[in-house]
Formats: C-alpha cells, structure tokens, sequence
C-alpha cells in the first residue's frame, strides 16, 4: 500500500512539472515570471504549509493519544447527550474548548472513533471545530471587525454546514462502510495493544504519524503545486463580479490551504478587490476542504464519502457567500 502511495505521489508530480513545461512552450505570457522562479515559490509555499501545520498535527496527535489511552472508559458517553442531534450539536461547540486548527482535528477525531463516536460525529466535530474555536473567532474579528457581518456569517456558517454533514451521514445504514480499510485495520491493532500505558501512547504516536504525515506532506506539495500552476491575476481579474468573485474565492480557497487560525488576515488583503460574500466563502470553504484537508481526511474516509463532503461544502460556501453579497 505505501508502495502504491509512493508511485501515486511521483505521477502527481511528474504530471505537474510536464503541466508547467507545457504552459511556458504553449503559453508563455500567462505568468509574469520564469519557471525556475515559479518552481521556487511553490517548493516555498509548500514548506510553509507543512511547516504550518506539523505543530498542529503533533498536538492533535497528543489529544488523541490523551482519548485513546488516558481517559477512562465511558467518560465520553457520559458527557455526551443520548439524543444524537444533540450530540452533533454539543460536538459541533468541542472546538471552542480544543481550539487545534483543522490539521490537528484529523487525529483527534480519529482518537474519538477509536473510543466509540459514530464516524458522522467525528464529522460534524471535524468541519465545525476550524471554524467555531476561540482562536479562529478572535482572528476573523480583529481582522474584518462585528461590523461587516463576516464573523457571523462565518461563524454561524461553519456550525450550520457541519451539521448538515453529520445529518446526511447520520442515515447511512452502514456507518463502517464510511471508513478506509486502512484505518479500520488501525483500529482493530489498538483495540489489541497491551502494556503500559506509556509504552502504549507511545505506540500510538508511531501509528497516528505514520497515518497522517504522508497525507499532510502530499497536501502541502499539491497546495504548492496548484498556486504556482494558477495564474493569481485570473482569479483577481473576476473579484468584483458578485457571482464568479464567490467561485473564484473559493477556488483560491481550496488551492492556498491557510491554517484557519491566520487565514482571516490573508483574507482581508483581498477585501478592497472582492465581495464580501466572497470573503465569507473563502473563510467557510477554505479551512474545510482545501487540499491538505482532503488529503489528510483521506486516511479516515473514503473517496466517496469526500466527494459528497466537498460537495456539500462547496455548495453551502456558494449559497452563502451570494446570500451574503445580496443582504449586504
């Protein structure tokens, strides 16, 4: 299987420097800068994702470890109400008290199924903690203030869709077939683990790294490769159209992958050139479906389930993003 991820991983890369040559014979004035230059600020821009994120990833890591092996049994089904919208609803508000930015949400929420959470919990909790979390929320409203309506839409957006999600999820009649093989084998090893508790967390890590950091390492280089491939000065070109300004900020939002805790300020340079609704649907769609999010899901859910997800995601960030443009 690694073997099979590592060929994945080379094609992706070959197909994007033969993308690049491509456009520079067919296409040279479509970038201002030459290609070696071009090649730089991607490798740049994809180490500063992943160097972004690691602390994240290790963190959520350590929470998950903390689930998994430290807690005691039947703590969360305690806390948690029975009903289970209401259990989406109150997991929907765990970002506030775990405010780790969606890298680390990945690990943890695999450390909360690994205890018992249904897997459309452990999705609601995913696409609502990047979002509703104190850090994210003071953020947003230092940057654009109470007065725009962009915290609240972003705000109440993120709840709003991550509920939705763990709604249609909820109904699957076989919430197993939700998840990779790959990590319900990762499971049933856990499920075995005997020691100590020490030597169990650190057996746990080992796994937990070994699941995430391919997929956050793929991730960071395609979010590299994908801005380096789009030409920024097309996305700007369409930013005051009320309609294409949305779909253009969520484009931008999918390929730049910014960790949720900063985005908001990388937003805010765009406010003068788009729409406010546009802003809304690059701080909804970004922290929930950008590529290294959808690589780092991978490890957990299958390819179906992310296609129904970013769907849902991206439909949701387009409705209220012109909602926003037509209240505003």
């Amino acid at each position: 299987m690694s073997g099979r991820r590592g060929l994945t991983a080379i094609g992706i890369g070959l197909a994007i420097v033969a993308a690049l040559v491509a456009i520079d014979v067919f296409a040279p004035r479509l970038f201002s800068s030459s290609l070696p230059n071009r090649l730089q600020d991607g490798l740049t821009l994809s180490l500063s994702v992943l160097f972004e994120a690691l602390p994240f990833v290790i963190l959520g890591v350590l929470l998950s470890i903390v689930v998994q092996v430290w807690l005691p049994e039947g703590v969360i089904e305690r806390v948690l109400p029975r009903r289970a919208w209401a259990r989406r609803a109150v997991l929907s508000l765990l970002g506030m008290l775990i405010p780790v930015c969606e890298c680390g949400n990945v690990p943890f929420a695999r450390g909360l199924m690994m205890r018992g959470l249904a897997p459309s919990e452990a999705l609601t909790f995913l696409f609502a903690a990047p979002i509703v979390n104190p850090i994210v929320i003071l953020t947003t409203q230092a940057a654009f203030g109470w007065d725009s309506g962009i915290l609240v839409a972003r705000i109440a957006g993120g709840y709003v869709v991550a509920n939705i999600i763990g709604w249609v999820y909820s109904r699957h009649p076989s919430p197993d077939a939700l998840l990779t093989e790959r990590f319900k084998g990762t499971c049933e090893l856990v499920a075995h683990e005997t020691g100590t508790p020490v030597r169990r967390s650190l057996a746990q890590f080992l796994v937990e790294l070994r699941a995430v950091m391919p997929a956050l390492i793929i991730g960071s280089a395609l979010a590299g490769a994908v801005q380096v491939v789009i030409p920024r000065d097309v996305l700007l070109a369409i930013g005051s159209n009320p309609l294409l300004s949305v779909v253009a900020m969520i484009a931008l939002a999918i390929s730049v992958a910014i960790c949720s805790n900063v985005d908001a300020f990388f937003a805010l340079s765009f406010a003068s050139t788009f729409s406010p609704g546009a802003i809304v649907a690059f701080l909804l769609v970004g922290p929930l479906v950008d590529i290294k999010m959808i690589a780092l899901l991978r490890t957990t859910f299958t390819a179906k389930v992310l296609t129904g997800v970013v769907a849902i995601v991206i439909l949701f960030g387009l409705a209220l993003g012109i909602g926003v443009n037509v209240l505003v």
